[in-house]
């Protein structure tokens, strides 16, 4: 049985950030979607089950049981998925490993962080305030920002990048399953000094 008791304990959460729904699905907003769509493809499983208001599944990876999730609350209220699944399984924050768009990063640029703060960006704000601090490692996948900056902003998460940039895009996705893995088989430094 998947979800049965706490017996059938996870050692770490993996979060991808993302919007639910057909509209967000290619945005900019949406690669923590679809950085773990990518791990579970390569592990052969679905994210298919619905609990902790997620699509969500657990699968062995990087050597260790993980619940790999996609909160379904929207962006702003990531914190609610997490905090629930992290209260199930008591889990420390530094076992809850976040992936995530950043617009201060040049497109396919990966950052792989064991703490900050939500640098603006509401998911990661959202957890912060659920889970009452920012110790958590993340993964931050660059998706570049607007000429323009400022009211254009919003319009540039929630808008569709390029082909080129899908290219990049696609390949950093691969990227980042990789730094998931080196995160949870080896730490965050290592992950630092081999992606970042």
């Amino acid at each position: 049985m998947l979800f049965g008791s706490k017996s059938s304990a996870v050692d770490w959460l993996v979060v991808g950030l993302g919007n639910p729904g057909q509209k967000y699905e290619r945005t900019r907003h949406n690669m923590g979607f679809l950085t773990v769509d990518l791990l579970a493809e390569r592990e052969g499983v679905k994210l298919s089950r619905v609990k902790f208001k997620s699509a969500c599944n657990i699968l062995s990876f990087a050597g260790a049981r993980c619940l790999v999730m996609k909160p379904q609350t929207y962006m702003n209220l990531s914190g609610e998925a997490v905090r629930e699944a992290v209260q199930f399984y008591k889990l420390p924050p530094e076992r809850v490993l976040v992936i995530y768009d950043d617009v201060s990063l040049p497109v396919g640029k990966l950052r792989v962080r064991p703490t900050g703060s939500a640098g603006g960006h509401n998911g990661i704000k959202n957890i912060i305030a659920h889970l009452g601090t920012q110790d958590f490692p993340r993964i931050k996948i660059g998706t570049g920002a607007p000429a323009g900056g400022g009211a254009d902003m919003i319009d540039w998460v929630i808008g569709v990048p390029s082909q080129a940039e899908r290219k990049v895009l696609l390949e950093t996705f691969g990227r980042a399953v990789d730094a998931a893995e080196c995160i949870i088989r080896h730490g965050c430094q290592k992950a630092m000094n081999d992606f970042n």
